[in-house]
């Protein structure tokens, strides 16, 4: 039996997640993969994300992975040449990549100067930004560090300026609550803490933005074609569904639906509570160890759910094998400058003893 400490990766897949898509799986063995409830399916699984960000259903396209739906924002949105982005350089490359890739179009892509790593307070980023800033994307929480930023102090102040915001929600989003009341963009795909399918995320734009973003992709599902039959002008469906071209992957759907109900009935707000009160627990252990933990003091709030660590003098390459070894599950990770880290994201359902057993071989 495995102990499992890397759902800030790639996670396992709980069992009626795995049921619901083998289910689907089993039902296109005997029919056309499109045939039966697939309508409520796809608008099951859309309200189920709505729910999950207290949005509307209309404002959610259910794009797939995290880069791709970063990509059609940045890709998307019109941006003048006078104008810039903020963003932060050492977030996971998903949500830096598209925006910098805006550069070769002449949008001067601007860096969020930090004093620590992924640590990003709200003076951080308003101090950084002026007249001329068109939209920010963030990160809710850094993938290694585990400093989890105010989402929405930094939304509240962006848009008393005009600013837009954007927000890669996959470290926290099912297990932190997570409001989009002051966000314009976020993407995030299911398989981290949400304990889904990869490849099935979902792109939320705001009702009031859509217009500002144009679809980059066209195909028969975001554009109108009653009958299947072409037609003389290209009129896009209404709401986030004019994000998605073509025809989805109906497995991954159905273990996203799957996985959102089950993080529903746990309660996000008791995941969220459980997360914390275990890095509460694991920092000082580590620490009495001899081990230097990332943002060992930051305010409770901004506890991600992972915790990461080092110690001098110590090969962390063979401590991260040495734990696979004996079926622990860590995830070993480098920061700029070269130096490496291991990270625990332990979920709710990890018990104690699991990480006693961790504990024991530190």
């Amino acid at each position: 039996t495995k102990a499992f400490f890397g759902h800030a990766g790639v996670c396992p897949l709980p069992r009626r997640v795995a049921e619901a898509m083998t289910s689907y799986i089993e039902h296109s063995m005997r029919d056309d993969q499109e045939v039966g409830g697939l309508g409520p399916l796809l608008n099951g699984t859309r309200a189920a994300a709505a729910r999950l960000i207290k949005a509307k259903p209309e404002e959610i396209a259910l794009i797939g992975p995290t880069s791709l739906a970063l990509s059609f924002v940045a890709s998307g949105l019109r941006v003048g040449k006078n104008e810039n982005i903020l963003v932060y350089h050492d977030d996971y490359p998903s949500n830096v990549y598209p925006w910098m890739a805006l550069a070769n179009r002449g949008v001067q892509v601007r860096f969020i100067n930090t004093r620590e790593l992924g640590k990003i307070r709200p003076i951080d980023v308003i101090g950084q930004v002026d007249e001329n800033t068109r939209l920010v994307a963030l990160a809710s929480c850094h993938y290694v560090a585990g400093f989890q930023i105010d989402v929405d102090e930094i939304g509240r102040q962006l848009h008393q300026r005009g600013i837009l915001f954007c927000l890669d929600a996959i470290q926290t989003l099912g297990v932190f609550p997570t409001s989009v009341d002051h966000v314009d963009f976020l993407a995030a795909d299911s398989h981290k803490w949400m304990l889904g399918p990869c490849g099935a995320g979902i792109l939320y734009v705001r009702k009031q933005v859509q217009s500002q973003l144009t679809p980059i992709v066209h195909g028969w599902h975001n554009i109108r074609c009653p009958d299947f039959l072409t037609q003389d002008e290209l009129k896009f469906h209404e709401g986030a569904r004019q994000f998605e071209a073509g025809t989805h992957t109906w497995s991954a759907m159905a273990g996203l639906k799957a996985c959102i109900e089950l993080l529903e009935e746990v309660g996000v707000s008791n995941i969220a509570t459980e997360l914390r009160r275990k890095r509460a627990w694991l920092t000082p252990k580590l620490q009495e160890k001899g081990y230097e933990v990332m943002h060992a003091n930051a305010p409770v709030l901004n506890w991600g759910g992972m915790v990461s660590f080092d110690r001098e003098l110590t090969n962390l390459d063979a401590l991260h094998h040495k734990l696979l070894e004996n079926g622990i599950v860590t995830s070993l990770r480098a920061i700029p400058g070269g130096r490496k880290l291991i990270r625990i994201a332990p979920h709710f359902y990890n018990t104690e003893a699991e990480l006693e057993k961790l504990l024991s071989f530190l």
